[in-house]
């Protein structure tokens, strides 16, 4: 059995639909420095029920958006620690291109047994919550 020809660049059956609109978010970036999870702490926060999130305005002209996460010991062991971290990460992707402000850097800090253990929805929800109180927005 051959494998069906893909249609030339050019040809008709290329014509008939449009390309995929490119939507413009600003880059995000880990936070790996020490330094720039430091600055966080002495920023902004506000506390939610399945974290806590520091927020800073960089002060920079770059409009990438900074985000970094940690779990301390009191979360629970390594394998709880990880899948807390697994956790705000994925929120982090979903949340913070729509919500999140050019040139600023996010800390998100889990909670004992809080993180892990609460529900998905509820998770994204209170990074939301959280952005908006950080960026001064009412409820």
């Amino acid at each position: 059995m051959t494998p069906p020809e893909a249609p030339e660049l050019g040809s008709d059956a290329s014509r008939g639909t449009h390309a995929p609109a490119v939507l413009s978010c600003p880059e995000i970036r880990v936070l790996k420095k020490r330094a720039a999870f430091l600055a966080a702490a002495r920023a902004r926060r506000q506390g939610t029920g399945g974290f806590l999130l520091q927020a800073r305005r960089r002060g920079d002209d770059d409009a990438a958006i900074g985000v970094g996460f940690t779990c301390s010991k009191k979360v629970g062991n390594a394998v709880a620690r990880n899948r807390a971290k697994r956790r705000l990460r994925e929120i982090a992707r979903l949340i913070l291109p729509e919500l999140g402000q050019p040139g600023w850097d996010y800390v998100l800090i889990g909670k004992a047994e809080a993180t892990a253990a609460r529900d998905f929805t509820d998770l994204q929800n209170d990074l939301r919550y959280a952005l908006r109180k950080v960026h001064g927005g009412g409820r």
